[in-house]
This record gives structure tokens, sequence and C-alpha cells, in this order.
């Protein structure tokens, strides 16, 4: 059976410009999370991660530039054979600045015309756009590994991201979801999230040495599900999230035992951090090492779930668990293992999960070989 590797990776936030400088801030518990009072944002003062770096002069929308520049990263050292290789984008928003800039009919407002642009410029004519909320990352990876399996294509180039806007702040302001503190998640003090702006891309692929590349994380399985509890609010039970997470054990042909770590979705908000405690017990993972990266990158939409996963796979190759920021006092009541410090340990297998609105769940599994 074809097997699916992860290849190449490449990360642009406020940590840095390439998966190294990222990693090396994470495994120092250094956050990109700052106060942020700008009034062209919003009228009130929030925390979160923002590209603070004056990006250069550009025909490009912010949006964009930050898409272009992971895309090269990631490329840099791989030629992928365009008609063997598939085009995803996940973001939640993409250039929905282009409303506040006075630019409503651009055609680059839409997905599908922004996820043509990037492809285009990167020379895969196949593209397509996975716009599910928060899991939209996780389910892009899922999605990229089912087409890589059906023989259709044999590479994937998948990215993340969304950027910070008043669009997407008043938004999430409007659920008074945002917290002006750094977000605490699983943590009896938590407040609610910290939104992030973040480009990550992972080249995926079945067939590692036609690329003249090595290759060591699989993405063995996924799964996705919904809970059609709300349209903004999780289940109260976790039980949809805990059967996508049984549905990507199967598919990986292995048992809650074989997880060595969590990277959960973990967004701080008291009933995020609830579910997932809930659906962790459902399914026998509550000691398992857990921790939520929304403490470094804060929550980056559609662009989270690639950027975890390539975290995830730097602490695979490492054998490091990486502590969740903010974690004092354990705030659900249900018991979950958060990890408080870095930590050297072997390490094979992690587990990936997001949740969002409209109540979907998503999980994957990696492992190291």
């Amino acid at each position: 059976m074809k097997r699916v590797w992860m290849v190449a990776d490449s990360i642009v936030s406020p940590l840095g410009w390439t998966t190294e400088e990222n990693y090396a801030k994470v495994r120092k518990s250094i956050s990109g999370i700052r106060r942020v009072e700008d009034a062209t944002l919003s009228q009130q003062a929030f925390s979160g991660a923002l590209m603070t770096e004056k990006l250069p002069a550009s025909p490009l929308s912010r949006f964009e530039y930050l898409c272009d520049r992971a895309l090269q990263q990631a490329l840099q050292n791989i030629t992928l054979p365009k008609d063997r290789t598939v085009f995803i984008l996940s973001t939640t928003k993409g250039n929905i600045s282009f409303l506040e800039d006075g630019k409503p009919n651009h055609p680059r407002i839409h997905l599908h015309a922004v996820a043509k642009m990037l492809a285009d410029r990167i020379g895969i004519p196949n593209p397509l756009v996975i716009s599910n909320a928060c899991i939209s990352g996780v389910m892009a990876a899922i999605v990229a590994r089912r087409l890589l399996l059906s023989g259709q294509y044999d590479h994937a180039v998948v990215l993340g991201a969304d950027v910070l806007n008043r669009f997407v702040i008043s938004g999430f302001q409007s659920l008074q979801a945002l917290t002006a503190e750094p977000c605490r998640p699983f943590d009896a003090g938590r407040k609610g999230i910290n939104l992030g702006e973040c480009a990550a891309v992972m080249i995926l692929s079945t067939a590692p040495e036609a690329l003249g590349v090595s290759a060591s994380v699989e993405i063995l399985g996924g799964g996705l599900s919904n809970d059609a509890n709300h349209i903004s609010g999780p289940s109260r039970t976790g039980e949809e999230l805990g059967f996508a997470i049984r549905q990507a054990l199967q598919e990986s042909g292995l048992t809650e035992h074989d997880i060595d770590f969590i990277c959960a979705h973990g967004t701080a908000t008291l009933y995020n951090d609830e579910m997932e405690a809930k659906a962790f017990n459902h399914v026998g993972m509550e000691n398992i090492p857990l921790h939520s990266l929304k403490g470094y990158f804060g929550h980056t939409l559609g662009a989270a779930g690639v950027v975890e996963m390539i975290i995830s796979a730097e602490s695979l190759k490492r054998d490091e668990l990486v502590p969740s920021l903010g974690f004092e006092t354990l705030g659900t009541s249900q018991p979950v293992n958060v990890i408080r410090t870095l930590e050297q340990r072997t390490l094979k297998t992690c587990l990936k999960t997001a949740s969002g609105f409209g109540g979907c769940n998503a999980a994957i599994i990696l492992q190291e070989q």
C-alpha cells in the first residue's frame, strides 16, 4: 500500500521566517503573542500574534505575500512534476482585507481565485480550497492524503494561511471570545482566545525518492466528524471529536496506547478545552502527554492545523515534548495530562486534533519511522 510522507515544510509567523526559526523559539518557550492597542484593528485592546516586521512593497496583498514566502521556502530544494501534484489552500478568510481597502469587487477576494494565483506562481495547475472553519488545516492534510492514496496525484502542496484584520477580530469580539491577556489553554484561569497570523506549508508525497529527498514522518490516518450542536459552540459531551479520533486510529491501524503525545486544538475558551478534555477521556487518552501550541502562535485559523502538524513533526524527530504555555492549574472537569516543561523522551506517534465553528472536528496521526 502507498504511504504518505511529509517531505518538506516551512513556517512564516511572528516567531520567524523558517521552520527552524519557529521551532527554536517554541522549544525555548518564547511566545509570539503581544498586547495590541491599534485602533485600525480594534477599539479594544487585545493580545495576539501579529507580524510586526514591515513587509516590502509588493503587488501582492499582505495575505498573498506571506503565502508566497512560505511556498518559496518550502519548495527551495524540491522540483514537483506539475501534472502529478495537487495544490491545496487552507484558509478561513483569505483576502477578506480587500473589503476594508475599498476593493469589494477585487477578483482575488474569492478563495478559488487567490488559490489559482498562488498555484500559478509555483507552476501547479491543480488548485483546491479547503475552508471549513478552524479544522481547515487538518482537513486539508486528510484530503491531500486521500488524494495521494487514490493514485490521482503523487505529491501535494498544503498551504495554510490567515492574517488578522478588523473583520476577523470583530467577529471573535462579537462572541466575547478574545482576551487581552496571553491565552492559557486547559488552565483554570483561561479567559479566551489570542488570534495569530501565519502561513505554513507542508509538502506531502507518496514518492519522496522521485523528488530526491528523504522523509521520516508519515501521515498514517485521519478522521472527520460533525457534532451539529451549535453554529459557534462545540459539543458539550466530546463524543463527536472522540469519533474522529477513533476513525483516525482505525485508519492508522493503531490503538490509543500507541499515541505518545497529543497536540490538542486548545483554544483556551471555556467550552473548547472542556469538550476536548471529555473527548480524550472518551477514547482512553487522559494520561497521554498533551499540549496546545496556541500560547506560541495564537489561533492562526486556517493555518493552525498546518503549523501545528509541522511543529509536532519536529517534536517527533527531536524526541522532545514541548510545554503548553500558560498552563498552571487544570481547569477542566475531566483529567488531561498537560505538558508543563520541555522534556526529552523517545517519541514515535502523535495525535493532532482540531475543532471549529459549525460543529466540525478533525483528528490526524503522524508517526516517525
